[in-house]
């Protein structure tokens, strides 16, 4: 163990509970937007200050997510010049929405949480004593609601971390730093998806519809529907994903690649049109019949893509199903047919990450071994831009990625301190 300086190097660990007045951190500055691997480079910062119910975390290892790929772009928001308009100071920002690590200091009036606790963290922060969540608003709903580590600073890209105390978790003792960095954002975004909007929930035998099967979110629905009892069919780009949705626990899985009706949905007064694209959605719906084994409808589609499969989705749903969705990464906007949604009371629903009640149900599924993290790939601090240039073209392996922070080599699961 170090004594007490100024900085301690990657490697090294302070004394439990001295917080140095500066630290390392991976930066992205408005300058260098673009590419993500020329955006982010480690620069000294000043070690953060926890205020009031705030919780300062020793940063064993960091999760990768899309967002992070947006904040390097600078589009289609530039985060920094978001927060400096509402009176930021901070002319960089440090990204990151998933950490694992450990609790060094605590501001007043926490209770939650102390110094010491192995703690995995959420990205939801909003303020609790908003007007709307003291009349009973779900505070993901809250006008105040953000995305800590992307639409709010000192993300998990650094030694150490900043956020509230609701925002912490035990960590799973079995798993090791990276593979507990690596699941919270997806995990309980899925979770919120398939559980927080009910009576629309999966049940014992209910078929799901995923798309996108190997990537984050759809990795932890797959595991989600199959512990709840319920029956994924996943849906991938290639073949050679297939292998990967088997092993998260899918009963199926379609090759999105078979099919070309994909995209916006034409006009109704085109025949010729229209009549094309509903043979390729009625075919990809004799598809999901096929792999599930049985002609029943998905109760749930789990959605994220937007503008290219959402016709698809809705018109795929069982009658008085659900089409929950969480991103538009294919684009935002998405067609829909109203005809299927009020003659067969369909549901449209959006969701967005999760509440603290439901990030602790989707830690005690990891906790109990229900749900895996999906760890596929581990980046030292240093190649936190390679992960997300990785991710923005698409070139990462199924899964989730981490990136080892203070943590010096991939199999820890605790610091002796």
């Amino acid at each position: 163990m170090a004594a007490e300086q100024e900085i301690y190097a990657l490697g090294e660990t302070p004394p439990l509970g001295y917080v140095p007045p500066k630290m390392h951190a991976s930066l992205i500055r408005p300058e260098r937007f673009g590419e993500p691997n020329q955006a982010f480079e480690i620069e000294e910062v000043d070690t953060p200050t926890p205020g009031p119910g705030q919780v300062l975390v020793w940063v064993m290892a960091a999760g990768v997510n899309y967002n992070n790929v947006w904040a390097a772009l600078g589009t289609p928001v530039n985060v920094i010049g978001a927060r400096q308009r509402k009176g930021a100071e901070e002319d960089f920002h440090i990204g990151g929405s998933d950490a694992s690590g450990i609790v060094w200091a605590t501001g007043d009036d926490v209770s939650t949480v102390k110094v010491g606790d192995r703690v995995v963290l959420s990205c939801g922060m909003w303020d609790e004593n908003a007007e709307d969540i003291a009349a009973g608003a779900d505070p993901m709903t809250s006008s105040t609601a953000k995305i800590w580590g992307y639409e709010e600073n000192w993300g998990s890209f650094g030694q150490f971390a900043l956020v509230d105390h609701y925002q912490c978790f035990p960590k799973p003792e079995q798993l090791t730093w990276e593979a507990a960095a690596a699941y919270m954002l997806v995990g309980a975004t899925a979770y919120r998806q398939l559980m927080g909007w009910p009576p629309h929930i999966v049940n014992e035998g209910d078929p799901v519809l995923i798309w996108g099967g190997t990537g984050g979110l759809g990795s932890m629905a797959i595991q989600i529907v199959k512990a709840r009892g319920g029956i994924p069919i996943a849906v991938v780009s290639s073949e050679d994903k297939y292998d990967f949705c088997y092993q998260m626990g899918a009963k199926g899985v379609i090759n999105r690649k078979e099919f070309d009706h994909w995209g916006r949905l034409p006009d109704v007064d085109d025949a010729e049109a229209f009549g094309t694209w509903m043979k390729g959605a009625r075919a990809f719906g004799a598809k999901f019949w096929e792999v599930l084994g049985e002609r029943k409808a998905p109760k749930i589609v789990f959605e994220h893509p937007g503008e290219a499969t959402i016709p698809t989705s809705i018109f795929i749903a069982d009658n008085n199903g659900m089409i929950v969705i969480c991103a538009g990464t294919s684009g935002y906007n998405a067609d829909v047919d109203l005809r299927y949604l009020w003659m067969r009371q369909k549901r449209l629903q959006g969701s967005h990450f999760a509440n603290v009640e439901q990030c602790a149900a989707l830690n005690q599924m990891v906790i109990d071994g229900q749900v895996d993290p999906a760890l596929s790939q581990v980046f030292p601090l240093a190649n936190v831009g390679d992960a997300h240039q990785l991710m923005h073209e698409n070139k990462h392996q199924p899964g989730n990625m981490s990136i080892l922070v203070n943590a010096t080599e991939e199999g820890q699961t605790d610091l002796n301190l």
